[in-house]
């Protein structure tokens, strides 16, 4: 059995390890903090939270106009109007859990004695 090479494939480029890449690893994340870019952590965590809420309201907004059109008889697909409902539920659900996180924090950091 011959085992040379298929002429024209590059089997080294199958063979490397891939490389991994997220806006965490390349700094994009909003929630990093730069020393120079002159904004402070709570400034960063407050600006995140309003987009959390904004996209959470998207959501809604979008599952309620899916619902809109299935009742309407626009559309028949009963597996997008769930789609639409599950985001928007599930945004919702992180969205709560992230403000019950921040009012925890806060009142844990109140009643530090100083």
């Amino acid at each position: 059995m011959d085992l040379s090479p298929v002429p024209g494939v590059d089997f080294d480029n199958y063979f490397k390890t891939p490389v991994i890449s997220s806006a965490l690893a390349d700094g994009k994340d909003p929630l990093i903090v730069k020393s120079g870019e002159g904004n402070s952590a709570f400034s960063t965590v407050f600006d995140s939270a309003l987009n959390l809420i904004s996209e959470a309201n998207a959501y809604s907004n979008a599952a309620e106009e899916e619902e809109i059109k299935f009742a309407l008889g626009e559309t028949d697909s009963i597996h997008d109007l769930q789609i639409a409902q599950q985001k928007a539920n599930v945004s919702l659900q992180y969205t709560v859990a992230v403000r019950d996180a921040f009012l925890s924090a806060y009142k844990e950091i109140m009643n530090l004695q100083i």
